[in-house]
């Protein structure tokens, strides 16, 4: 009884759509949600064929590679420091898990209109100024591409606070009689940590790392808030979910391809999980007894 909101709601809004989007991606579905005209497999050939899916998929790599470490060993980071302060620890905890309050469309328009506007009124342009450098056009220079900047500084604002927050709980759970040994031991903070602290915090460091991974997978709204404009979005930095969403709702409405996009995008967030899973040891072998 308790289960059954939560069951219909899941449904509703998310079995039904993937099966559909499944079923649609097999047939010739341009402007209709009802089509007629089976062509199995080749809306997969076109998009795994088109050179901008593929442009996409790769601009994820880029920001995944750029944003996943930053995002483990920054939060890993504010962890170990509020887990250290024995006074305020509160305060500290609930400031910096307060973005996870705002929006990514918030926040993104705020980074770009506030923060990185790219005319010397900005925050960093002014930053820039007052040690005497000139003010940087952010989100309008391709080489070098100061847009990642932009992009990276918000996801990380964002998310930081949440994965603290796991890696806090973390570590309040590791024994407190292993400090006190390696005290009587002398062992240095970086011994400590290194032999003590990480090695309890593996099974949250798998989750962070799984966690941040699929996150940047389905990164859009900091991509579209951030770069597009009234001539629309530019045709570099362009993540999966903003390619997928022009060739769907865009001008051509193409809903068997953008299906097609969304099961390759989702097999290869599976695949990387799985791969993920066994590279960490969250997977490992069973017991052979």
């Amino acid at each position: 009884m308790l289960t059954g909101p939560f069951l219909t709601g899941l449904a509703m809004f998310v079995v039904v759509p993937i099966g559909w989007s499944v079923w649609l991606s097999l047939f010739e579905a341009r402007n209709t949600v009802t089509p007629t005209h089976f062509v199995g497999l080749r809306n997969y050939r076109d998009m795994l064929a088109d050179p901008a899916f593929r442009s996409s998929l790769a601009t994820f790599a880029a920001f995944a590679v750029i944003v996943v470490p930053l995002t483990f060993a920054g939060s890993l980071g504010l962890a170990v420091l509020v887990n250290g302060v024995r006074l305020f620890q509160r305060f500290f905890r609930s400031v910096f898990f307060l973005p996870m309050a705002c929006s990514y469309v918030a926040a993104s328009l705020i980074w770009r209109g506030s923060i990185f506007p790219g005319v010397p009124t900005g925050v960093a342009n002014t930053a820039l100024r007052a040690v005497g450098l000139e003010p940087v056009a952010w989100l309008s220079v391709v080489h070098p591409p100061w847009y990642w900047l932009v992009l990276v500084t918000v996801r990380l604002w964002l998310q930081l606070g949440f994965y603290m927050i796991l890696f806090l709980a973390a570590l309040q759970r590791v024994p407190r009689y292993l400090y006190e040994a390696a005290a009587l031991d002398g062992a240095s903070a970086w011994t400590v940590f290194t032999r003590i602290t990480f090695p309890q915090l593996r099974a949250v460091s798998v989750a962070v790392l799984l966690l941040s991974t699929v996150n940047a997978f389905s990164a859009f709204d900091e991509f579209y808030g951030v770069m597009s404009t009234a001539q629309g979005y530019p045709p570099y930095a362009r993540p999966p979910l903003v390619y997928l969403y022009y060739v769907a709702v865009g001008n051509g409405q193409d809903f068997g391809s953008g299906g097609a996009g969304g099961v390759i995008l989702t097999v290869l967030i599976a695949l990387f999980a799985l791969l993920q899973g066994r590279l960490t040891g969250l997977l490992g072998r069973r017991d052979p007894r």
